[in-house]
């Protein structure tokens, strides 16, 4: 995931007034509005433009990008870091640009109603609803979390508006059981443990987004792993039979069919995360080459290079041959 600096995205200084923010906002959004934009990159600019305004309009998305822990030395550049959400507790979705706004600011009442039922938010005929507000985090786990099926204990951060505008951060510790065979996207719903209700109504629950850390070793895609397996060029070219740890502690036997190549990619069934229907393992195949750090190994290649007939880039040859 790419670093972002949402200060630098809409052009605001770190301790930048919310109405500073309000209208650089909408002065880039006039600018590359693709609607009314000619400049060739307007669609991604604005795009970039809207999630830095969805954060640093939301006093409590803001706190949360603030955090101390993240804090830069003078002259170092500012960037967010990959996952900075992670183990915040937010009210809400909060923070989305009012489009429905935006749209009567630029092109009057037509663009107010090309904004359509995603446009400002309105209020129901119906009356307040009592119940209290949907909190949401993100619930960072290992991957080995996935295989174990067990409670874990979970601390998290609630950004709460105190005094003079200013943002404070509380947090609460919660024992939180994690499904056995989760996904990385899957909701895990706390009931009641949300915004309390108006008098009268029922608390709101919390939601808890699952995600998966970076592992030195497995990438996770939905129920599939995919891993990248090490292996010399004896084991390609001869075949071979290498142990492999899973993450749930056990050892299988992978077997390496001979004349194998480098980017070759091998599927487990069934070795990937749990679940109804368990996910697979992928390998990729990566030949690691031995260094010649002495004279007994530069003798063993250029031995090789006298006796094999082989040329790595023969390919290349007859391609541009034809």
């Amino acid at each position: 995931m790419e670093h972002k600096d949402y200060y630098a995205v809409l052009g605001v200084a770190r301790d930048a007034s919310a109405d500073q923010i309000r209208k650089a906002y909408r002065k880039l959004a006039r600018k590359f509005h693709p609607d009314v934009s000619k400049e060739p990159d307007a669609e991604a600019r604005m795009q970039a433009i809207n999630e830095a305004n969805a954060v640093l309009s939301d006093p409590e998305k803001r706190a949360a990008y603030d955090r101390p822990e993240r804090a830069f030395r003078p002259g170092q550049d500012f960037r967010a870091a990959p996952g900075w959400e992670g183990g915040f507790e937010f009210a809400g979705q909060g923070g989305a640009p009012d489009l429905g706004s935006l749209f009567s600011e630029l092109f009057g009442r037509m663009g107010r109603e090309a904004a359509g039922p995603g446009g400002a938010a309105g209020f129901s005929a119906h009356g307040m609803n009592l119940r209290g507000q949907d909190h949401q985090a993100r619930l960072m786990l290992d991957i080995e979390d996935a295989y174990r099926g067990e409670s874990r204990q979970v601390s998290l951060r609630l950004p709460q508006p105190g005094p003079v505008g200013r943002t404070s951060l509380t947090e609460r510790t919660l024992n939180v059981r994690i499904p056995k065979g989760i996904r990385a996207g899957q909701v895990i719903r706390l009931a009641g443990l949300g915004a309390q209700g108006l008098p009268g109504g029922e608390p709101g629950d919390l939601l808890l987004e699952v995600a998966f850390a970076p592992h030195p070793r497995y990438r996770a895609d939905g129920g599939d792993l995919h891993m990248t397996l090490p292996v010399a060029p004896w084991e390609c070219a001869l075949g071979a039979s290498v142990e492999l740890p899973l993450p749930d502690g056990t050892v299988v036997q992978v077997l390496i069919p001979a004349g194998s190549q480098g980017g070759r990619q091998l599927r487990l069934r069934g070795k990937g995360l749990p679940g109804a229907v368990p996910g697979d393992l992928l390998l990729d195949l990566a030949v690691r080459v031995p260094p010649a750090h002495d004279a007994h190994a530069r003798e063993l290649y250029e031995r090789m290079a006298r006796e094999f007939d082989f040329d790595p880039r023969a390919a290349w040859r007859e391609g541009a041959a034809a």
